[in-house]
């Protein structure tokens, strides 16, 4: 088993690595040439910035009882469909009793911005040390299930 990260802007990476550290697991985390990412425990993975390169490239390298860490429902598809398993940095789980819903309801959400001429939404509410908690705690369950 290996930990797959889309990394680029993604909060958890430190939680990431210090869980795969005590499970003895290895971590290659992705990003695009417009981030400066390094680490002392995972494999950086830099990839040219191209419209979805890092997801391509994260999703050829996957395999099934992988462990990939992404806020994309795109990635998150393509590595249930790869019979690897699939977080948010929320803590949630993406499994495909869901994954059809929740990407459903993304697109619904893009058509109504569409549709209401708004140039900006809100950005995501700012990251709690109990956002950290909750997907520390769902992540710990989800390795340790991978993990049997």
């Amino acid at each position: 088993m290996q930990i797959f990260v889309d990394a680029d802007a993604c909060p958890v990476v430190d939680i990431v690595e210090k869980i795969a550290k005590q499970h003895n697991i290895s971590v290659t985390l992705l990003c695009d040439t417009n981030h400066d990412i390094t680490s002392d425990y995972s494999e950086v993975i830099v990839v040219g910035a191209g419209a979805d390169a890092v997801d391509f490239k994260l999703i050829n390298l996957c395999h099934r009882g992988d462990v990939v860490v992404s806020q994309d429902y795109g990635v998150a598809t393509m590595a249930l469909a790869k019979g690897a398993y699939a977080i948010h940095q929320s803590g949630k789980w993406y499994t495909n009793d869901i994954i059809d819903q929740m990407l459903l309801e993304r697109h619904l959400n893009k058509e109504a911005l569409r549709f209401s001429h708004k140039k900006h939404i809100k950005g995501p509410k700012k990251r709690t040390n109990e956002d950290d908690r909750r997907f520390e705690e769902s992540f710990e369950k989800m390795i340790l299930m991978a993990l049997k």
